[in-house]
């Protein structure tokens, strides 16, 4: 069984950092696309940015209201994910949610289209001005 399980959420002021963390177990692939979205309150859920994660290396694709502010980067241990955060601002107060599937389809269509099989439950994340 597939288990997504997020880390690393809280409150912080505007112009501060966060870094998320997200743990995938339970799949047997080589070659996957994890990836961050959020999602406000009375707002569609948005991609954030995806990692493809294949032996010797990795491929990060980012929205453009994150660029420049986000990376996303592989973990230490296998199968997880970092998301660092920088220069929060209020926009961007959402609940941040980790997704994982395979390399079936191409991780910027996944970034585009949030079809991803596996989801993990969410983790605040609260910027004040």
């Amino acid at each position: 069984q597939v288990q997504v399980v997020e880390s690393g959420g809280g409150s912080v002021q505007a112009g501060g950092s966060l870094r998320l963390s997200c743990a995938a177990s339970g799949w047997k692939y080589s070659r996957f696309c994890m990836g961050w979205f959020r999602q406000a309150p009375g707002k569609e859920r948005e991609g954030v940015a995806v990692i493809y994660m294949y032996t010797g290396g990795t491929t990060a694709y980012y929205a453009d209201s994150v660029k420049a502010r986000f990376t996303i980067s592989q973990g230490d241990a296998e199968n997880t994910v970092y998301l660092q955060m920088n220069n929060l601002n209020p926009e961007d107060n959402a609940m941040y949610y980790c997704a994982g599937d395979s390399d079936d389809y191409s991780c910027t269509w996944r970034l585009m289209t949030r079809r991803f099989d596996y989801w993990g439950q969410g983790t605040q994340v609260t910027v004040s001005s």
